[in-house]
């Protein structure tokens, strides 16, 4: 048995661009997806477990279904804990998300959480993708991945410490909670449209560029063209204006092919 690969690890450090998406409960709904993702090349699922109910009792079960595809199982926890992160490593997470990351020594939290020693304080266990891989620990440190989410003005203002901070392999920009943190809550599409955040975010991709380190962004397809000017690698999307667009295509051809019924009357 041999180490699964981590697509999205393998392709932001070849420079190219990887694509996760989110809305997967079940792996039944993972292994719907598989075929449509191998097909148009997507690299990852995302397994939302700070918004969403993923959670340890599911994760080896929806890891093993994206094993089955070749796709990353990206896993979003709810909190900056050393013990939840390798927990969920554990249960087969290739890539753990951390939100709120604000200071150089909280994103210092998360490598201790997520890599083995000498570099981390990862328990010393072989994990659901290790099994049966006899030199699992010293190859796991290079194929699981970390994400630090910089969210929050706190953050903007303490970037260049935290970018600092070896062994963090995506650092991500969230527009929403970036906004909200600024005065502005409860939009996400529309940052753009609010000069000071949208100036903010920008700087943020750029000092992340400048330092040499890889960025992230969540979009839909409008936004996209941005985030790739602004040198993002990496991507959280979701399926539903996908599934918004096939289903307005579906119908609009029930539609334009109705028959009215007739009219019913008298003599």
């Amino acid at each position: 048995m041999q180490l699964r690969p981590n697509r999205v690890k393998e392709k932001i450090y070849a420079g190219e661009v990887a694509v996760s998406v989110v809305g997967f409960t079940h792996p039944d709904d993972i292994d719907a997806f598989g075929p449509i993702a191998n097909a148009n090349g997507i690299d990852a699922v995302w397994l939302e477990g700070e918004h969403a109910g993923v959670d340890h009792a599911n994760l080896g079960n929806l890891t093993r279904a994206c094993d089955l595809w070749g796709l990353t199982p990206v896993v979003r926890i709810n909190e900056n804990s050393q013990g939840l992160i390798y927990r969920t490593l554990d249960c087969g997470a290739q890539a753990i998300a951390v939100p709120h990351v604000n200071t150089a020594a909280e994103a210092q939290n998360v490598v201790l959480g997520g890599k083995f020693p000498p570099i981390g304080r990862r328990g010393n266990y072989a994990s659901r993708q290790g099994h049966g891989v006899p030199n699992y620990m010293e190859l796991a440190d290079d194929h699981s991945l970390l994400i630090v989410f910089i969210e929050d003005i706190i953050a903007y203002q303490n970037l260049d410490e935290i970018l600092e901070v070896d062994n963090i392999d995506i650092f991500f920009v969230a527009p929403g909670d970036f906004a909200a943190s600024m005065g502005h809550k409860g939009i996400w599409d529309q940052v753009a449209n609010i000069p000071e955040v949208a100036e903010t975010m920008e700087d943020t991709f750029r000092r992340i560029q400048a330092a040499g380190r890889i960025a992230g962004a969540t979009c839909g397809k409008a936004g996209l063209q941005r985030y790739l000017d602004l040198g993002a690698k990496f991507f959280l999307t979701t399926t539903s204006e996908w599934l918004d667009e096939g289903a307005g295509s579906f119908m609009n051809i029930v539609n334009r092919h109705r028959v009215p019924l007739p009219l019913s009357g008298g003599d």
